[in-house]
């Protein structure tokens, strides 16, 4: 993560500034929320094979740990490569920008403070573009 001069990307401050745990829960929510109801997500939402709640918690605790928390996702699933893990999905430019639309929506829901909105979804970009290129889209 980028450093900034509001110090986000510093140890756990971006963590803190997403509301920690409970925080990134109801980011998830919310992201999963638009997910399921924005018709330019339907594409996405028909990628996520199993359980929804899986993929629910999946990405809060890759976020929690992404974000400078503890590395939950690790504790409880293994290490995760973001590129490699979706390289099997052919996820195009399309799908990428349905996916940030979506999390732009539900940062848009949070409680934080503008700067970390506008901080949160600039990072976020990063490892999308990275899953476009490993996607072959």
């Amino acid at each position: 993560m980028n450093i900034n001069e509001h110090g986000f990307g510093i140890g756990d401050a971006s963590y803190k500034a997403a509301g920690e745990l409970d925080g990134l829960r109801l980011l998830v929510d919310d992201f999963y929320t638009f997910m399921e109801t924005l018709p330019q997500a339907g594409t996405v939402l028909r990628m996520h094979k199993g359980s929804m709640e899986v993929a629910r918690k999946k990405l809060c605790y890759f976020l929690c740990g992404w974000l400078g928390g503890p590395r939950l996702y690790s504790e409880y699933y293994g290490s995760i490569n973001i590129p490699g893990a979706h390289r099997h999905l052919k996820v195009s430019e399309d799908e990428r920008d349905a996916w940030l639309l979506c999390m732009k929506k539900a940062i848009e829901r949070q409680n934080y403070s503008s700067e970390f909105k506008v901080y949160l979804l600039a990072q976020l970009k990063v490892p999308a573009n990275r899953i476009v290129e490993a996607g072959g889209g």
